[in-house]
């Protein structure tokens, strides 16, 4: 047997090496700092939930490297969201907080970008948000960091600038629901492949882009990504 065509497989950069991250699948959290949440609308500690990006919406950037995002066809408002991202390299389901730390292969630095008018034309129809959060080129991603290198990252400073002027500014220790506690509930709803990111959530402080608007992403103990919009 035999391919109609040659697959093609997404993957990130491995950091300081010349590795290549498979990617199997994109989950991300929703609303999991609490000012961001307060910003979105929404109060309190409601319990996860996830939403998906195509596995081909990764765009890696190498260290030192400016990406180049394309502005996505049918916006007019499209938004940054900087998030730690945790690359998993032991799957499994049903995992308990106890040990969901050890199905960490890594961490990197993310952008979920969101076409947010028509998310929120999504959210008024009680439509699902695919072709907010999925589209070509939705996930800009810094290379990945082995924990052997960085260590458990649990918390640190977690930041964005537009242009030089400061965006959003906060600490992964003010995750609602930790990278452990996020890894544990995900896997009582899909089982966990090694290859699957993981995007945590977004402090406050999202606002729109525009062509020509640079980003500059950085996680304490992690990494940096450079992204500018074409």
């Amino acid at each position: 047997m035999s391919y109609v065509f040659d697959p093609k497989t997404p993957s990130v950069p491995v950091a300081n090496s010349d590795l290549l991250f498979p990617v199997h699948r994109i989950y991300c959290v929703g609303r999991n700092y609490v000012e961001h949440a307060k910003e979105m609308g929404w109060t309190g500690r409601e319990a996860p939930f996830f939403f998906m990006k195509p596995a081909d919406a990764v765009l890696p950037v190498l260290d030192g490297q400016v990406g180049e995002m394309p502005y996505p066809s049918t916006t007019n408002n499209l938004h940054h969201e900087v998030e730690l991202v945790v690359a998993i390299g032991v799957g499994g389901k049903n995992i308990s907080v106890g040990t969901a730390m050890s199905h960490v292969w890594g961490y990197a630095v993310g952008l979920d970008m969101t076409r947010r008018d028509l998310q929120q034309e999504s959210k008024e129809q009680g439509r699902p948000w695919c072709t907010a959060k999925g589209f070509d080129f939705s996930a800009p991603i810094s290379p990945v960091y082995p924990v052997t290198q960085t260590g458990w990252i649990d918390q640190g400073n977690i930041h964005l600038d537009v242009n030089q002027v400061q965006r959003q500014d906060s600490d992964i220790n003010k995750l609602i629901w930790n990278v452990a506690e996020v890894i544990s509930t995900l896997s009582t709803l899909y089982e966990l492949q090694p290859g699957d990111l993981i995007f945590s959530g977004t402090p406050e402080g999202v606002a729109a882009v525009k062509s020509g608007d640079l980003m500059e992403a950085r996680i304490a103990g992690v990494g940096e990504l450079k992204v500018r919009i074409s």
